[in-house]
């Protein structure tokens, strides 16, 4: 009778176990093409691939507003979520694929310079990120107003000069988003993956909800939503290695060894 009140007791008042922290796979692509036109470059049949690969894997691919809904605890997380982002604005997204997104009824976010759109030679006009906006399934947000290196800017410029800089790069794209394509701009890729402290604290004094760096691992609901993390695909890593990537990431996320 006294062991089974003690069991009882134990019970009681131990303590409850730590749930695993929410997490997600953040992909970002560059370009895409037939071939490999460079270093950022993935070829559209690695891509088409891939996300068979995923999906048979047992991963859902999902908008990025779930991924930072979810991890911040707003919505429910589907398990083995994975969201897609593309940078930059390259006009292979409208050309390449605006046709994969519409077959798939892919969700994808666009994070674009405005600053390029209509104005470089590689990069997509206005019309076409209409076009991409109207498939229901791409949404548009910010990557700054030229894509700088901060930390160039930050040597090159006293510190006033510095501040008014970071707040015209975070500033800018926001209203010419939201005037051009009617676009809320509240989340942000950082050029390069840079950011600190100082750079977190503009971007959300300027209204960002989330922002986006470079690392080879999951988001979790631990990181900072102003530096999620996100996986750098390119073409070199082909169908079973972003799988095996993926893998990796959830157990390291999950506190198991990678």
């Amino acid at each position: 009778m006294l062991r089974a009140g003690l069991i009882v007791v134990a019970v009681l008042f131990s303590w409850p176990a730590r749930a695993a922290p929410s997490s997600a796979a953040i992909l970002v692509y560059h370009r895409f093409g037939p071939q490999v036109a460079d270093s950022m470059t993935t070829r559209t049949e690695v891509f088409v691939a891939q996300l068979a690969a995923l999906r048979r894997a047992g991963y859902t691919i999902v908008p990025l507003a779930t991924v930072v809904d979810g991890l911040a605890g707003r919505v429910p997380l589907p398990p083995r979520a994975v969201a897609i982002t593309v940078d930059d604005g390259h006009r292979t997204v409208y050309t390449d694929l605006l046709p994969i997104i519409r077959r798939e009824h892919l969700p994808i976010t666009l994070f674009i310079y405005p600053s390029a759109i209509s104005s470089a030679s590689y990069a997509m006009n206005w019309a076409q990120l209409q076009e991409l906006l109207a498939t229901g399934s791409v949404h548009v947000q910010s990557h700054t107003w030229w894509h700088p290196d901060f930390r160039v800017e930050r040597r090159r410029l006293d510190a006033e000069a510095y501040r008014q800089f970071v707040r015209q790069q975070l500033d800018k794209p926001r209203q010419v988003l939201q005037s051009r394509l009617g676009v809320k701009a509240d989340y942000l890729a950082w050029p390069f993956g840079i950011h600190d402290a100082g750079l977190e604290a503009a971007a959300k004094a300027a209204g960002y909800q989330a922002a986006f760096i470079l690392d080879e691992r999951h988001a979790t609901s631990r990181d900072s939503p102003l530096a999620l993390p996100r996986y750098l695909i390119v073409d070199g890593r082909g169908v079973s290695g972003l799988i095996h990537s993926l893998q990796a990431g959830e157990r390291s996320a999950n506190g198991a060894q990678p």
